[in-house]
């Protein structure tokens, strides 16, 4: 087997109650995320011996289980310390991403219905030595068919494993040879991208779309508390494409990814499809802000 970085091929991964070994990191066929993606996860990466938004992440995993009425959940203190175990386990302070999942549990029988599940939530914890998945360099994205979800149908609010619109979207930007696909929401206003928040910039001014029909995600709120603190104008509003193809500057912004610049968008090139100024002043601040306000490892 192939992975992105050989260091990755021994690492311990937490599950359930306890560090195992990659090749023994699994979890029951009975298990809900087996039977119907029905857990909840956070992305975290660690700057320097800290981590990024640490509390805002357990603040968002406790109210996704809440909301989805997971019962015997871990308290954000025990997920904290099995995060601190494991990175320690794997000498990882630096330059790694951590998934962060929380399943509804093993069930006694095969099925949807929670009543079915009677052992509590299972917690994992993997961590992967694993730099920006996309370059600073640039991406180019297409604009999917398929529709982020609405809140009538699924609250985007609920950070969720069921990700199944999104991951048509990013089959159709692999067809189009695309780095990643913007997803529209119901009424045809961008949403996001298939895996990362998008922003504007035109006329000095930093937009991104309501969190509505997308996350709204941590790194996100950072690039809005950053222009906000930098006298940076900044908004949250509706986009159309329109707006975006003739932007001075786009990005996007999500843990696995940081910022990153759109240089052309369902063939527009993005202005002069160059990395803007404002969006590589942002880079620095967002890393920045990140290492500053993150909490700090205890090893």
């Amino acid at each position: 087997m192939n992975v992105p970085d050989p260091r990755n091929m021994d690492i311990v991964v937490f599950v359930g109650d306890q560090l195992v070994p990659r090749k023994e990191a699994k979890v029951s066929v009975f298990d809900s995320v087996v039977q119907g993606g029905d857990a909840v996860w956070e992305g975290l990466r660690v700057y320097k011996g800290r981590i990024a938004a640490l509390d805002g992440h357990l603040e968002r995993l406790q109210n996704s289980a809440k909301t989805l009425a997971f019962e015997t959940v871990p308290s954000s203190d025990e997920v904290r310390d099995a995060l601190f175990s494991t990175l320690q386990a794997n000498d990882m302070r630096d330059e790694a991403h951590i998934r962060l999942t929380l399943t509804r549990g093993e069930k006694t029988t095969s099925g949807m219905n929670p009543r079915f599940n009677q052992s509590g939530c299972t917690l994992i914890v993997l961590a992967e030595w694993k730099p920006p998945v996309y370059s600073d360099n640039g991406i180019r994205v297409i604009t999917a068919s398929t529709r982020r979800n609405t809140p009538q149908c699924l609250d985007s609010k609920i950070h969720h494993n069921n990700l199944l619109n999104n991951i048509l979207a990013s089959i159709e930007a692999n067809v189009a040879n695309a780095d990643s696909a913007i997803m529209l929401d119901v009424h045809g206003f961008v949403s996001e991208t298939n895996d990362t928040n998008l922003f504007i910039v035109k006329n000095g001014i930093v937009s991104t779309p309501h969190a509505d029909s997308c996350l709204p995600g941590l790194t996100r709120q950072m690039i809005l508390d950053i222009c906000r603190e930098n006298n940076i104008p900044a908004e949250e509003r509706n986009i159309s494409l329109t707006e975006l193809y003739t932007a001075s500057e786009v990005f996007t912004s999500g843990t696995m990814g940081e910022l990153t610049p759109v240089l052309e968008a369902d063939g527009r090139q993005i202005a002069d499809g160059k990395v803007g100024e404002l969006t590589t002043r942002l880079q620095a601040l967002h890393r920045e802000f990140a290492f500053e306000h993150g909490t700090a490892l205890p090893f």
